[in-house]
């Protein structure tokens, strides 16, 4: 089974337009809809925006289903001259920017609980669901680290920032909180995310424009994707 999890609703509906469903459970506040989609059996759920609403749905899903693999799929702020609106970037890792305990010695971004700042993704993984995009995707892919923090980040200092910390080419507010889960409980996990604002000032504007029709292709890229995966994971 997959597990697919999206932060809003529009990232989730269109998802479920393409799934034969087959039940569903609702724990934590959250309803998980069981079911096929694409020949694959998965399982959906809008865990809501934010660190705290991801990790709660991502713990949930595990408890609920043993999922070989997560995905997290949704929109984010594109970092840097190379990312552009309507690009699809696969993260190769994520890393929590507004992680900081560097009072007590430590680098910005260290999770000690798994001892990394950065919380990788396989490489086979991020190279099968790069292709799958390439062939379905109208635009850009990129593969890169993303910045997860609970900010919706709307300036230019800081976006820049984001890049000379970490290298990040987008930045979110799910997607390490997730990683970090599928980490500690040793599940497989992904990231893609369609480029809907360039995380400055004027972010806070394009992103509603934007939401729906990158829901619509993050869609269309998964369920090219999710065969591959399933059958990548089948060896894992």
């Amino acid at each position: 089974m997959i597990g697919i999890i999206g932060a809003m609703e529009v990232e989730v509906e269109q998802l479920l337009e393409h799934m034969q469903q087959t039940g569903s459970k609702t724990m934590s506040g959250i309803c998980f809809h069981e079911g096929i989609m694409a020949g694959v059996e998965c399982v959906v759920a809008q865990c809501g925006i934010g660190k705290v609403a991801a990790a709660v749905c991502t713990q949930t899903m595990i408890f609920l289903y043993q999922p070989q693999a997560v995905l997290f799929e949704g929109v984010a702020g594109g970092i840097g001259k190379d990312v552009h609106i309507g690009d699809l970037v696969v993260a190769t890792s994520l890393v929590q920017h507004d992680m900081d305990t560097s009072a007590l010695g430590d680098p910005v971004g260290y999770i000690s609980a798994l001892k990394e700042i950065f919380l990788p993704v396989p490489e086979k993984t991020v190279n099968l669901l790069a292709d799958c995009a390439e062939a379905v995707y109208q635009g850009h892919v990129c593969k890169g680290v993303i910045a997860t923090g609970d900010q919706f980040i709307a300036d230019n200092a800081k976006m820049h920032q984001l890049a000379e910390d970490f290298g990040a080419v987008a930045c979110e507010m799910e997607g390490g909180s997730m990683a970090q889960v599928c980490c500690m409980a040793g599940v497989n996990y992904a990231v893609l995310r369609s480029i809907s604002d360039n995380g400055d000032d004027g972010a806070a504007v394009d992103f509603p424009t934007f939401a729906e029709e990158s829901a619509h292709k993050n869609t269309a890229l998964l369920l090219a994707a999710l065969p591959k995966l399933a059958k990548q994971m089948e060896n894992v």
